[in-house]
C-alpha cells in the first residue's frame, strides 16, 4: 500500500500544466498530492527533509517542462487526446522507476537496521508428539533374547558342537556368541534381561531445532544449528518427557562452511546435512553428516535435463596408531532430474557407499594376560573391531570378536558382513492437478559385500550364514501437496518397506520403523494436515516384522505396530 501512494504521489508531482484553464485543477491536484506526501511521512515512510527535496525537485522539473512546452507550442499542432495505453505505458515505467530507487535508497527504512543482517536467515521448527508402540503377543521374549547371549550360553566346547547350527550358525558355545540384537540381549548385574520386546511403550516427546544460514559473501556461506536430542543417538533428535521436569540440551546438529565458486559446482565441510538424493531407506531423516562432499551440477541451454555428481568423505572413528585403526564412509552418487514438461518431473540417482575398518576380526590371542585360570586383555587396542552400543540399532548380523581364550564377562559384538552398498534412487512428480501433486518413490538397496563364505574365513568359523538377506527395497505413493505451508493443505502417503539384515549398516537407517535398525519388513501410512500457515498436523501407523530371526533361533519372532500423532510449527 506505501509503494502505491508513493507511486501516485511522484507521478502526480511530475505531471507538467498544459493549460491555462487547468490551472484550478492542478492546483487542487498538487494540494491532494502534498497531503499523500505528508501522509507518507507521518507513517514513516521516509523522512520529512527527503518529503521537501522530492517536492522541490519536482517543482523544479515542472517549471522546466512548461517552458519547453511553451517554447514547442508555437511550431507544434496540439493533440488533445493521449491514448489510454500510452497513459498506461507512462505510469507502469514511472513506477519501476520510483520503486528503484526507492529499494536502493531504502526510502521504506529510514532507521534502516544493518546491511550485514540481510546475509543472515534463521529457521527453525518445533514439534510436540505421542508416539504408542505396541508389541507382538507371540514376541520372543526378553529372556529368549537373553540366552543367546554369550554369557547363557553353554560355555564349553562339548555344548558348542551340541548347539551348532541352530537357526543356521554353527560354532555356538566358548567361542561362539551371535546376535542381530545385541542391546535386547544385555542383562543387568543380577542377570535379569532388561530389554523390552512385549510390554506396550507410551511417550510423550519434543523435538526443537533452530538453525542460522549465513551468506557471507557472493562465494562463501556458512550453518548452524541446534537441535534436542542425545549425544549417543544421531538419528533422532526427538527429547522424552517426563524426565523430573530437568532441563534439555540443546546441541550442535549442524555447523559447516559452504564454498560455491560458480553456479555448477559446491564444496561443503564441516557436520553438514544428507548431501545424497536419498530415502530413510538407508539413510535416517535426521541424520547428518561429519566431513567433506562436493556437488558438481552442470548447466544445459535447453534446462530440461539437470545431471549431478557428488562425493563424499567422512571419518566415523579417528585413527589412533597403534592402539586403534580409524573408520571412513566413502560415497559417490551421478544422477539427473528431468523435466518431461511443466508438470511432470523424474529424478533418479545411482550411489555407492564404502565403509573402511567396519567389519569385526577375531581378536588376537597375544593380548591375553594369563593370571592363573584367568585370562584378561592386556592390549590397548583390544575391543578395537567392536561395532559399538552408542553406535549400532539392530539388525545387522553380529559375533562375539573377544580372542579365543578371554572368559571374561565383557562381550565384544563386531559386524559379520563388510559393508559396500550399492543404492538406485528414484522420485517421479505428476502435478497434472497442480497445486495436488502425486509423487511415486522408489527405493532399492543391494550390499556387494555381503558373502557368506568371506564371513565364515574372517570370523574363524563362528558364524557360518544360512539365514540372513543383504538387499532392500521401499515404494512410497504421497498425494496431497508437496509442503504443507498454508491452513486447509494436506497430504496422505501410503509405503511399504523391505530391509534385509545386512542390506545397510543398521545405525544410519530410520529409527521409527520397527523400532530402528535392519531386519524389517512392512508398510507405513501417513496424513498431514494444515491447521494455519506452517502449522500442521501429523499422523502416522507403521506396521513391522522380522524377517529373519533376531535370536538366530528360527522359532523366534518381532514385531511392533507404531502409532504418532504430531503438531509441528515451522518459522
Amino acid at each position: 500500500m506505501k509503494r502505491k501512494l508513493l507511486w501516485l504521489a511522484m507521478s502526480c508531482l511530475l505531471t507538467t500544466p498544459a493549460l491555462a484553464d487547468e490551472r484550478a485543477s492542478l492546483e487542487a491536484l498538487r494540494q491532494t498530492t502534498v497531503n499523500l506526501i505528508d501522509a507518507l511521512v507521518d507513517q514513516g515512510v521516509f523522512t520529512r527533509e527527503k518529503a521537501n527535496a522530492m517536492i522541490k525537485a519536482a517543482e523544479t522539473k515542472a517549471a522546466a517542462a512548461t517552458k519547453e512546452t511553451a517554447k514547442a507550442e508555437a511550431g507544434r499542432v496540439r493533440v488533445q487526446y493521449v491514448p489510454e495505453i500510452v497513459k498506461t505505458e507512462i505510469r507502469e515505467q514511472l513506477k519501476q522507476e520510483v520503486l528503484a530507487q526507492a529499494r536502493t535508497e531504502r526510502w521504506a527504512e529510514p532507521n534502516a537496521i544493518p546491511q550485514w543482517v540481510d546475509t543472515i536467515k534463521i529457521e527453525g521448527d518445533l514439534r510436540l508428539s505421542y508416539r504408542l508402540d505396541k508389541f507382538a503377543k507371540d514376541n520372543a521374549t526378553p529372556t529368549n533374547f537373553a540366552f543367546e547371549s554369550f554369557n547363557d550360553l553353554v560355555q564349553t566346547n562339548a555344548a558348542a558342537g551340541a548347539l551348532g547350527g541352530v537357526g543356521g550358525i554353527s560354532g555356538a558355545g566358548a567361542e561362539g556368541g551371535q546376535t542381530r540384537a545385541a542391546d535386547l540381549a544385555s542383562v543387568n548385574s543380577l542377570g535379569v534381561a532388561n530389554a523390552n520386546s512385549q510390554e506396550h511403550r507410551e511417550r510423550t516427546r519434543l523435538r526443537a531445532r533452530i538453525g542460522i544460514l549465513a551468506r557471507i559473501s557472493e562465494q562463501w556461506g556458512a550453518g548452524l544449528r541446534l537441535a534436542t536430542g542425545s549425544i549417543t543417538d544421531r538419528v533422532s533428535t526427538n527429547q522424552t518427557l517426563g524426565q523430573d521436569f530437568n532441563k534439555y540440551a540443546l546441541l550442535v546438529d549442524r555447523a559447516f562452511l559452504k564454498y560455491d565458486p560458480v553456479d555448477w559446482f559446491s564444496v561443503t565441510g564441516g557436520r553438514i546435512p544428507n548431501p545424497w538424493f536419498s530415502t530413510d531407506l538407508v539413510w535416517d531423516e535426521d541424520l547428518n553428516f561429519e566431513g567433506m562432499a562436493a556437488t558438481f551440477k552442470p548447466v544445459f541451454d535447453n534446462g530440461a535435463i539437470k545431471p549431478f555428481l557428488t562425493v563424499g568423505a567422512f571419518p566415523l572413528k579417528e585413527e589412533n596408531q597403534p592402539a586403534s585403526q580409524g573408520r571412513w564412509m566413502h560415497g559417490v552418487q551421478g544422477g539427473a532430474q528431468w523435466d518431461f514438461s511443466s508438470n511432470t518431473r523424474l529424478k533418479f540417482g545411482v550411489a555407492w557407499y564404502g565403509f573402511r575398518n567396519f567389519e569385526g576380526r577375531v581378536e588376537d590371542t597375544s593380548s591375553l594376560d594369563v593370571a592363573g585360570a584367568t585370562f584378561k586383555p592386556m592390549a590397548a587396542n583390544y575391543g578395537q573391531y567392536e561395532y559399538g552400543r552408542n553406535l549400532r540399532q539392530k539388525g545387522n548380523t553380529l559375533f562375539r570378536t573377544n580372542a579365543l581364550g578371554d572368559t571374561g564377562t565383557t562381550s565384544y559384538w563386531g559386524l559379520a558382513s563388510r559393508f559396500r552398498p550399492l543404492n538406485l534412487t528414484a522420485s517421479l512428480d505428476l502435478a497434472h492437478f497442480d497445486p495436488v501433486h502425486l509423487v511415486m518413490t522408489a527405493d532399492w538397496v543391494r550390499n556387494t559385500a555381503f558373502d557368506r563364505s568371506e564371513i565364515l574365513a574372517r570370523t574363524q568359523g563362528r558364524i557360518n550364514l544360512t539365514d540372513g538377506k543383504n538387499y532392500g527395497y521401499n515404494y512410497k505413493l504421497t498425494m496431497g501437496m508437496p509442503k504443507i505451508k498454508e491452513a486447509r493443505d494436506w497430504q496422505v502417503s501410503a509405503a511399504y518397506r523391505f530391509l534385509g539384515s545386512d542390506a545397510v549398516v543398521d545405525a544410519f537407517t530410520d529409527s521409527d520403523f520397527g523400532g530402528g535398525g535392519t531386519n524389517m519388513k512392512g508398510y507405513t501410512l501417513g496424513l498431514q494436515y494444515g491447521i494455519d500457515r506452517n502449522t500442521a498436523l501429523g499422523l502416522r501407523w507403521i506396521s513391522a516384522d522380522s524377517i529373519d530371526s533376531f535370536t538366530m533361533n528360527p522359532a523366534h519372532r518381532f514385531a511392533v505396530d507404531v502409532m504418532q500423532a504430531d503438531v509441528n510449527v515451522r518459522f
